[in-house]
C-alpha cells in the first residue's frame, strides 16, 4: 500500500483497513429511534459560518467529525474550532475524521483563528485538534500559540481546549500549556478500558487518566473535563467504573452522549440509550462528586460548553 500524499486523507473502509480489529460492514446497527433526531444543518446561518471558515482556511470538528449538533451550534453562532489541519494520524473506528499524513502546522493559523473569533464576537470558544503524533510536542505548542493569539484579540473571552493525549510527550505539552493556560481543559477518555483495543487503537486508558491528573496537579484552578460515548458495547457497570476512575484522577466535568455510526465501515451501534436513561445516569454521576454532567443522546464533548462550564464553576453569565 502506497503512502498518501501529505495533506490528503482516507475515510471509511480505506481508513480502517489496517486497524487491529476487523469490522464487518454487514453487521448493521439497530434502526435509529424516532426520538434521536438532530436539527437540519442546512440553514442560512450554518452556510454563512461555513463560508467564513473557508475564507480563513479554518476547520471545525462540527464539520469534520459529522457532529449531529452542527445545525444547533452553528445556528446560534458558535463552533468548536479544529486546529492543526483536518488529517489525523490515528485510525479510530468510531470517528469520521480523515486519516493520513498531515501538512506541517500553519504558522498563520493562530492569527486567522483569532480574527474569526473576534469577528464572530464570541465569548466562549472550544479549540480542539486532530491527533498529531508526527509532531515532537504533539501539537501542544500550536495550542498555546492559538490561546495566546485569541486572548490578545478578545481579552475577555473564555477558552476551552479539547486536546489529544500527547502520547509520550505529556511533560513537554504541559510545560507549553501551563505558559498559556486555558479556562477549561478537556481530554476525552471516549470509552471503557475493555473496548480500547477495538475502539481506540493508539490510545491508552491509563495514559489518558494520567494526563487529566497531571493537568489538575499542574493547573489546580483550571477545571478538567472528559467525555464518553455510549453504545459501543459497554455495560452500565463499566461506565460507572470508568467515571469513578475519572473522578479519582481529578476530572471535574463529564459529558455522556450516544455513539452514532458514521458509516457501515465504522463500529456498529450496540445499543441506543434513551433520554430517560441519560437523566438517571446523570444523577448517578453527580453523586460521584463531579461539578457538572451533561448527558443526553446528542450530547458531545463541546455541546453547550459555555453553559456547562458556568454551571461547574459558578461563573456569572
Amino acid at each position: 500500500m502506497h503512502s498518501p500524499l501529505p495533506g490528503t486523507g482516507a475515510r471509511g473502509a480505506e481508513k480502517l483497513a489496517r486497524i487491529p480489529v476487523r469490522i464487518d460492514p454487514a453487521l448493521a446497527s439497530a434502526p435509529r429511534p424516532a426520538w434521536l433526531r438532530a436539527r437540519d444543518p442546512g440553514t442560512p446561518e450554518v452556510l454563512r459560518l461555513q463560508s467564513v471558515l473557508r475564507e480563513h482556511n479554518l476547520h471545525t470538528v462540527c464539520e469534520e467529525a459529522a457532529c449531529p449538533n452542527i445545525g444547533e451550534c452553528f445556528g446560534s453562532g458558535t463552533a468548536t474550532f479544529m486546529i492543526l489541519g483536518s488529517i489525523c494520524t490515528r485510525r479510530c473506528p468510531y470517528c469520521d475524521v480523515a486519516h493520513g499524513r498531515p501538512l506541517p502546522p500553519d504558522p498563520d493559523e493562530p492569527r486567522e483563528l483569532a480574527a474569526v473569533i473576534a469577528a464572530m464576537r464570541l465569548r466562549y470558544v472550544v479549540i480542539t485538534s486532530v491527533d498529531r503524533d508526527d509532531l515532537r510536542d504533539g501539537g501542544a505548542g500550536h495550542f498555546a500559540d492559538c490561546i495566546t493569539a485569541v486572548r490578545e484579540a478578545v481579552p475577555a473571552i473564555r477558552i476551552e481546549v479539547l486536546t489529544p493525549d500527547f502520547r509520550g510527550r505529556e511533560a513537554r505539552a504541559l510545560d507549553l500549556l501551563a505558559a498559556a493556560p486555558p479556562d477549561v481543559f478537556n481530554h476525552n477518555i471516549e470509552t471503557v478500558p475493555r473496548l480500547y483495543r477495538a475502539a481506540r487503537p493508539g490510545g491508552d486508558y491509563a495514559g489518558s487518566l494520567a494526563l487529566i491528573e497531571a493537568v489538575k496537579r499542574r493547573l489546580p484552578d483550571v477545571p478538567t473535563k472528559s467525555g464518553l460515548m455510549l453504545g459501543l458495547g459497554e455495560t452500565d457497570d463499566e461506565v460507572l467504573a470508568t467515571l469513578r476512575d475519572l473522578r479519582a484522577h481529578g476530572c471535574d466535568i463529564v459529558t455522556l452522549g450516544q455513539y452514532l455510526r458514521p458509516s457501515s465501515a465504522h463500529l456498529p451501534v450496540d445499543r441506543y440509550v434513551s433520554p430517560t436513561q441519560f437523566v438517571h445516569l446523570r444523577e448517578q454521576v453527580l453523586a460521584l462528586g463531579f461539578a457538572e454532567v451533561a448527558a443526553g443522546p446528542l450530547v458531545r464533548s463541546s455541546y453547550r460548553a459555555d453553559e456547562v462550564a458556568r454551571a461547574a464553576t459558578r461563573v456569572p453569565a
